[in-house]
């Protein structure tokens, strides 16, 4: 065998096995910077086969002037390992704004080789995200609490003597009386809504059939306020039952469906609102109450072709009163964000013009772990006779 095929072996067995249950990216390269191996991620991230990547040079895998070559020069040089943050590896063939942490490193066993390992920057992000949002909540629920004992009591006896003066008013007064009892019942509706934030109790789950509850999120949204926009489905047939509540769900995914629609309602023809599910293995996050890490492995979004979300409105798209609508609360996604992180869930936001994505991540319902509960028509296929409260959209 040639040195340069000797070079080219892959890895032992059971090193295959190590490196392809890993979630992230790695490659191994070559004295002469050619990809040696690279695990099933990896395959994924360039969208390739480990058969194609051995042909290639990292050079023509990464963009040009990459400062991933640099660190793989420096790594070769000082023997020691390095990391580097959020480094752009947008090419072509991976997709534009491919944000990744680099983590490199020798292989003392192979000298000249480098084992490269790629963490993408929104896995990370997602749980900074989760957090956030959480906290977010939190501050809702205190500010929820104390908005219903100190406003609403003082607010109902304003609304009271208003009403008394209304009798006796001119019908110039008049008009002013019933704006203060107008504005006193759009305050009372206001904090009304927030309330919820402030409700601990548990909540029953149970597998729940998610094509189901799309299914009528798109029956009442076609019959109402998407009444003219063309829906597209892309699901996932085989796609596990989700553990949840499915009112809660309705009302999560009638919520981003509303906004979608009022994203796009200026389009006429061309608006288009897509509902996808996948399942997407390799997330996991600590669920509230428990110390164990669950996977979120499904995948279900809603996707829009309208304007975006504003750049500066991002970071903080899913807290309290941050909106983009003139009559908007601000309070739909924030309780959204909340009923997906007391589900165990992730929610994020990914925009451009022309393509909006909201991504809801959750665990799949497990009979093994979950043996008390079983279909019903509160958690099973069953969507007839559902909610509801659906929160007003508030992107």
């Amino acid at each position: 065998m040639s040195p340069a095929a000797e070079q080219r072996k892959r890895l032992p067995s059971d090193g295959d096995a190590i490196l392809n249950a890993l979630p992230n990216p790695v490659l191994v390269i070559g004295p002469d910077g050619m990809v040696m191996d690279a695990n099933m991620a990896a395959e994924s991230f360039f969208d390739s086969s480990t058969q194609f990547l051995q042909r290639q040079s990292l050079k023509k895998l990464v963009p040009f002037g990459s400062p991933l070559l640099a660190l793989i020069d420096q790594v070769r040089t000082t023997s020691a390992p390095v990391n580097e943050y959020k480094v752009d590896l947008g090419t072509p063939r991976t997709g534009a704004d491919r944000l990744v942490d680099l983590h490199v490193a020798p292989l003392p066993e192979r000298p000249g080789h480098i084992v490269v390992m790629l963490q993408e920057r929104t896995i990370a992000d997602k749980m900074d995200r989760q957090l956030t949002h959480r906290s977010a909540a939190r501050s809702v629920i205190a500010l929820a609490a104390m908005l219903a004992h100190e406003i609403k009591n003082p607010l109902s006896g304003i609304r009271g003597a208003a009403q008394l003066l209304e009798q006796q008013a001119s019908s110039e007064d008049r008009m002013l009386t019933r704006l203060i009892c107008d504005e006193a019942d759009r305050i009372v509706t206001l904090v009304d809504r927030m309330e919820v934030f402030g409700d601990d109790r548990p909540v029953a789950r149970g597998p729940v059939n998610i094509h189901s509850v799309l299914d009528h999120v798109k029956r009442l949204a076609q019959s109402g306020f998407a009444r003219n926009i063309r829906f597209v489905e892309d699901y996932d047939p085989s796609l596990p039952p989700v553990l949840a509540n499915q009112d809660q769900l309705i009302q999560v995914f009638l919520n981003l469906v509303k906004n979608a629609a009022e994203a796009v309602v200026d389009l006429g023809s061309d608006a288009e609102i897509q509902l996808t599910t996948a399942f997407r293995p390799g997330v996991r996050l600590s669920v509230p109450g428990k110390k164990s890490r669950v996977s979120l492995p499904l995948e279900f979004c809603v996707k829009d072709n309208g304007p975006g979300v504003p750049e500066d409105l991002m970071p903080n798209l899913f807290d309290p009163f941050v909106t983009t609508k003139p009559t908007g609360s601000g309070l739909g996604l924030a309780l959204v964000a909340k009923i997906i992180g007391d589900h165990g869930g992730i929610i994020e936001c990914e925009s451009q013009p022309r393509k909006t994505t909201f991504r809801v991540l959750m665990p799949m319902y497990s009979p093994t772990r979950h043996p008390d509960h079983s279909p019903d028509k509160s958690h099973g296929d069953d969507v007839s006779g559902t909610p509801l409260h659906a929160a007003q959209g508030s992107r």
